[in-house]
């Protein structure tokens, strides 16, 4: 496997794979420790948002580290054949509040997926759900094509 071409995907590419999946790395740090969890979101490639119902314990890392409104991270990828393509988006999750929750919202919300990360070791009377709003400071992306061909 021989790397080919790297190229910087154009805006609507990216906002094509952010448009196509459901699920992404999203990754938090407080202070000098790193915190990266699988989540499901819901992206607006028109106003290029993201959209996320992110769920915790009350004990959980998940919290401590949303608790501190972290910068954060948000990765996604997919490979068909010898194409690799990866999304990245940079910035300051939203806690949206119950208050603040407007049609848009809710039409945002509803078209997210629901959480497909839902393995839980307590019942769900002890979960926290809440809704975050990711409006990016910068999205990039990166496709990377792989000459299958050539002897590795």
């Amino acid at each position: 496997m021989v790397l080919d071409q790297q190229t910087k995907m154009s805006e609507k590419e990216t906002d094509a794979l952010l448009s196509a999946h459901e699920t992404a790395v999203l990754s938090l740090a407080d202070d000098d420790t790193p915190y990266a969890i699988p989540i499901s979101y819901g992206y607006d490639a028109t106003n290029r948002r993201f959209f996320m119902r992110l769920v915790s314990t009350p004990e959980s890392e998940k919290r401590r580290f949303l608790s501190s409104a972290p910068m954060v991270r948000i990765v996604v990828h997919d490979q068909d054949d010898s194409v690799y393509r990866s999304a990245v988006a940079v910035g300051t999750l939203k806690e949206i509040s119950p208050a603040e929750v407007t049609v848009e919202h809710i039409v945002q919300y509803g078209n997210a997926k629901r959480p497909l990360f839902e393995i839980w070791g307590q019942t769900k009377d002890n979960l926290d759900i809440k809704l975050y709003e990711l409006d990016p400071d910068d999205i990039g992306g990166r496709r990377v094509e792989i000459d299958q061909t050539a002897d590795a």
